[in-house]
């Protein structure tokens, strides 16, 4: 018996940045047994996907190499016919310049079931983030979406020009980078005013979006000397003028402009990575650590008084083996920093004790006075024993329970140099320092950032010296000092 037509969902993908994507978008793309995407959606797009989904890359990018629309067509037909649930992932929105209605008729037209979701539009949200209005009171009071690329075979374009010159308001030129010239030529010629402010906006809401206005007689010329490319878009009236009043991305965003690789291990690198990127860096995941849990049989927590974490990947790995919180009654619970505190605080428990400083030292002084006369260190596989040391070193009886180990991840060539071509790379940890360097070979190129004295220290015996030290040792304080540093360069 055949299976029963899946559905295809035609969803918006917005213009770039992830974020934009809308509730039900990220939802149905986390369902999605098949998923046919073009490519201009963010970096990240897919990171929410089920790991055993099909991903299609259908091309769709200008200038570069296209999968033809009647193949794309026939692959979400093909997969839904056999009882999947498609996503046709597209960027921007289905139905402003996406060819959504033809794939929805083509659906229908075989009995398949479609929803459409809609998506941010480009013209909408690159002008949004340049600073510009497409509306504004007592400046334009309409706006008009218009493609700059119609299809080359058609007889005769179904644009009116004169109409278009004549239009009172804003004017949003989709894919007309190229034809920029050929577009401000016929408005003007149409009675347009050759003085009225013009911008365009390249790679628009992705980190690397940038700007170029001018008026529309010499648009076409300032974007060609700056070398704007597609994708991008052009916005044609006097609110292009308001940009460089109202741009807000310059305080909101203190990283734009900046490339930052991060090498942290991929579970922990998406958070960091969402975080740079609002904060309008560029980032590139480079993984050099992978961690691997090694799964041991947890001790009898009542024989300890103490219990030492020294990482939020421990945290993790610990209550992965437990299962229940209330296992920790009764125990006095030290934490090496704030970020594994918060760690903790997530699975309800409230760390006892806190350094102010990662580090096994300044956990070591935060427990001088507390009387332990058993503690467990639940740690990584390979870690400094100064923590076991300063402990025994008191009279106490220490165990250690390797909760996992940390490994190398390859990086290809493409990644690799990304990374050290970036302006800066990130180290949250000593084996991550130390694992990149032996995956890339050389930390020359980017500025580099440490978490803190101990990944310091490695970068050191590498034979390099930390850019940057993050005055708080974590997450949050690496960030800190990159926007510090950032805003001195």
């Amino acid at each position: 018996m055949s299976a029963a037509p899946g559905t295809v969902y035609l969803v918006g993908a917005g213009p770039g940045d992830e974020s934009l994507i809308t509730l039900r978008g990220a939802e149905l793309l986390a369902s999605a047994d098949v998923i046919l995407h073009d490519q201009l959606i963010g970096p990240r797009a897919l990171d929410g996907v089920r790991s055993d989904a099909e991903l299609i890359d259908v091309g769709k990018i200008g200038g570069g190499e296209q999968v033809p629309q009647a193949v794309t067509n026939e692959l979400m037909i093909e997969h839904a016919l056999a009882g999947r649930s498609v996503v046709r992932l597209k960027g921007g929105d289905p139905f402003i310049f996406g060819r959504g209605g033809e794939e929805v008729i083509a659906c229908l037209a075989r009995g398949i079931t479609v929803e459409v979701v809609p998506g941010v539009t480009a013209g909408i949200a690159a002008s949004a983030y340049a600073g510009i209005p497409l509306t504004q009171r007592g400046v334009s009071s309409a706006v008009a979406f218009v493609t700059g690329h119609e299809n080359p075979d058609k007889p005769e374009t179904q644009i009116d020009w004169l109409a278009l010159a004549a239009f009172p308001g804003t004017l949003v030129f989709y894919m007309g980078v190229r034809s920029l010239n050929r577009i401000a030529e016929a408005l003007i010629d149409g009675g347009r005013p050759g003085d009225q402010p013009a911008a365009v906006i390249e790679r628009g809401t992705f980190p690397a979006q940038r700007e170029v206005v001018g008026t529309l007689a010499t648009i076409a010329h300032t974007a060609d000397a700056a070398g704007i490319k597609a994708p991008a878009i052009a916005v044609i009236g006097d609110v292009a003028a308001l940009g460089t009043q109202i741009g807000w991305r310059e305080a909101s965003r203190p990283l734009a402009g900046k490339t930052i690789a991060v090498t942290r291990a991929r579970a922990q690198a998406s958070s960091l990575a969402a975080r740079l990127s609002a904060l309008g860096a560029e980032v590139i995941e480079a993984p050099a650590i992978r961690i691997e849990p090694l799964n041991p049989e947890i001790p009898d927590l009542k024989r300890y008084d103490l219990l030492c974490l020294t990482s939020p990947n421990g945290v993790e790995q610990l209550f992965a083996a437990l299962g229940d919180a209330r296992a920790l009654a009764g125990l006095t619970v030290a934490a090496i920093g704030p970020g594994t505190a918060r760690a903790l605080l997530a699975h309800g428990i409230k760390a006892d004790i806190v350094p102010d400083r990662s580090v096994a030292e300044a956990l070591v002084e935060a427990l001088i006075d507390l009387p332990v006369q058993r503690a467990l260190i639940a740690r990584a596989e390979e870690a400094r024993d100064v923590l076991a040391d300063g402990l025994r070193a008191r009279g106490a009886e220490v165990e250690l329970l390797a909760l996992y180990r940390t490994v190398a991840e390859q990086l290809d060539e493409a990644t690799r140099a990304a990374a050290l071509g970036a302006d800066y790379a990130t180290f949250t940890s000593a084996s991550s320092a130390r694992f990149f360097h032996e995956a890339a070979g050389t930390l020359d190129g980017p500025r580099l950032i440490s978490i803190g004295p101990v990944t310091s220290e490695q970068l050191r015996e590498l034979g390099y010296e930390a850019a940057v030290e993050a005055s708080e040792h974590t997450p949050d304080g690496l960030v800190a000092a990159l926007i510090a540093d950032a805003a001195t360069r």
